[in-house]
C-alpha cells in the first residue's frame, strides 16, 4: 500500500506542477509565488519517487521490514532480532497477536493460539 500511495503522490505532484506553472506564468509581478508554487510540486514528485523506490524495494526484498510481525522465527528470519539480540523465546508476548502473556501459560489469553 505504501508503494501505491507513493505513486499517487507522484501523480499529484505532476498535476500540481503543471497547474502551478500554467497559473503563475502570467504573473511576472509575483516572482516569489511563481517560483514557490511549482517548486512545491517538484518536491512532492521527488519525495514520492524516493518513497516508491523504498516501498517497492522493501516489499520485494528477502529480509523486509514489516510494521506487524505476522510470522514466527521458524517461518521467516527477523533481522531486528539479530541486530538487537532479542530472542523470541525469552519474551513474554504472544508471537501472533502481540499481547502480554505469562511465562507459564501455554495458550495466549487474547487470541487463543498455542505459545511455544
Amino acid at each position: 500500500m505504501g508503494g501505491i500511495s507513493s505513486v499517487a503522490v507522484v501523480i499529484f505532484g505532476v498535476i500540481w506542477t503543471i497547474i502551478a506553472f500554467s497559473i503563475t506564468s502570467n504573473m511576472p509581478e509575483f516572482v516569489i509565488i511563481a517560483v514557490i508554487f511549482p517548486l512545491f510540486g517538484i518536491v512532492f514528485i521527488a519525495l514520492g519517487i524516493a518513497q516508491a523506490v523504498y516501498q517497492f524495494k522493501n516489499a520485494t526484498s528477502e529480509n523486509r521490514f514489516s510494521t506487524f510481525d505476522i510470522t514466527t522465527d521458524e517461518e521467516e528470519f527477523d533481522p531486528l532480532n539479530k541486530k538487537f539480540g532479542k530472542k523470541s523465546e525469552s519474551t513474554n508476548f504472544c508471537p501472533y497477536c502481540g499481547s502480554k502473556t505469562e511465562s507459564d501459560h501455554q495458550f495466549c489469553k487474547q487470541c487463543g493460539k498455542k505459545i511455544t
